[in-house]
């Protein structure tokens, strides 16, 4: 939610619709939608007063800003209350985003006075979130659901009642079917299936993200925000040269200044954040005080390290060695993203916004637009992390897997055990096991 804080890749709030390069044979096709009502300026009252006398672009700017700095600051006020409240914040952000783009379907499809659609585009955000949300519980709070007898009905028999929840949309959709209008409402289907795989999948990651490690939920997503303001800033500036037509006014200037400001950033935050236990502990759930706790013994990823310097860095700074984190090399690659592919979730928004002839998904954030707006560019990163968590980081899990074996049935737990005796004893490992425990 606060990506793009300056704007430099989500908002297009300045854009006049007939300066968007879009050709006239595309305004023809695009003529047959209506176009979607643009949201009124919501500046404070207190603001327009203040920067009355500066030109539109400046105070453009300065609104801009000041809204930044309250967002960044709400934003250490959430991580401070920890991760639980991060959590809840990314669900509330993941329902607005949704809201906002289901408001702008609703603005086509209900000029045909067609039943159902909002109804049924909320329903089956309700079937999406309990199926991934069910599916994390059963994941992460295992010894929790076992406990307790109706979580432990609902945990075995989760993807059937999810499916069946899914599926009475199904047939409420099909029940809706309105004759002469067939298309309409099949493209209107897709239209909410599609919000639901960009919005609801991605911040699902974000959460998962998220339980490996509060820093690999606020390095990535800090990395975005960083990117979004110095590409900005330099574009502001220093920029002249156009980089993309969806969105002219982001520059070559603005995207390679933010790229290397990006890396800088990533780096430092990194190495500040990776000492603190804090942030590089795994969420776990305690289950003998029923709360979240952020408390281990910090892996060999966050442990200092020696690096030998390649021979040119050794010759410009004296340094034969560079001690780091481990975990601020990874943040390399995650800046780097950030900085290259990120910025196209962004021109991905703008393409979105220029097909209904908008400027800002909704006005819920002054100079801003709305959540979307500012939440564009993360949808990619988070799918980035959870990716790269998984290829080159997280390896398998013993707790996970004691927990799948506890839940099988005694016979089959012997099974297991006897097999793994018998391997260990090919091995040669058990016995110097026994004679350790002797």
């Amino acid at each position: 939610f606060l990506s793009s804080l300056f704007g430099y890749q989500g908002s297009d709030s300045e854009l006049k619709v007939e300066k968007d390069g879009v050709s006239d044979s595309e305004s023809k096709v695009d003529s047959g939608l209506p176009e979607v009502p643009v949201p009124p300026d919501d500046t404070p009252e207190v603001l327009n007063k203040a920067l009355s006398g500066l030109s539109s672009r400046w105070k453009n700017w300065w609104v801009r800003g000041i809204l930044t700095l309250a967002m960044i600051s709400f934003f250490f006020f959430i991580i401070y209350l920890g991760p639980m409240v991060l959590m809840m914040i990314v669900l509330c952000v993941q329902i607005k985003c949704f809201h906002e783009i289901i408001t702008i379907g609703y603005s086509v499809y209900h000029s045909y006075h067609l039943p159902w659609f909002r109804t049924l585009s909320w329903y089956f955000l309700l079937c999406v979130n309990y199926f991934f949300y069910g599916e994390t519980v059963t994941d992460y709070f295992f010894t929790l659901v076992q406990r307790e007898e109706p979580l432990r009905i609902l945990s075995k028999y989760h993807r059937f009642i999810s499916f069946a929840l899914y599926l009475t949309g199904f047939c409420m959709f099909v029940l809706s079917l309105v004759k002469k209008h067939y298309r309409l409402q099949f493209y209107m289907f897709g239209w909410t299936h599609v919000t639901l795989l960009i919005v609801v999948t991605q911040s699902h990651l974000i959460i998962h993200n998220l339980f490996e490690g509060m820093i690999w939920f606020i390095v990535p997503i800090s990395c975005v925000i960083c990117n979004d303001i110095m590409a900005y800033m330099f574009g502001f500036f220093f920029g002249r040269t156009p980089l993309i037509k969806l969105s002219p006014k982001k520059t070559w200037e603005g995207f390679i200044g933010g790229f290397f400001a990006t890396i800088v950033f990533g780096i430092l935050l990194s190495y500040v954040m990776a000492g603190v236990r804090y942030f590089v502990c795994p969420v776990e759930f305690n289950n003998d005080s029923n709360s979240f706790q952020v408390d281990c013994e910090p892996s060999d990823l966050f442990q200092l390290q020696d690096y030998a310097l390649p021979s040119i860095l050794e010759s410009v700074t004296g340094w034969t060695t560079v001690r780091l984190y481990p975990f601020q090399i990874h943040s390399i690659a995650l800046s780097t993203f950030a900085s290259i592919v990120g910025p196209f979730g962004g021109f991905f928004a703008s393409g979105f916004k220029r097909a209904f002839k908008i400027k800002d998904f909704a006005n819920t954030i002054p100079g801003h637009g709305g959540i979307m707006d500012r939440f564009d560019c993360q949808y990619l990163m988070a799918t980035f992390v959870n990716v790269y968590i998984a290829s080159f980081i997280r390896g398998p899990n013993p707790t996970k897997v004691i927990q799948q074996l506890l839940a099988l049935r005694v016979d089959q737990q012997l099974h297991i055990f006897n097999s793994l005796k018998a391997h260990l004893t090919e091995k040669g490992l058990l016995p110097a096991l026994e004679e350790a425990a002797a």
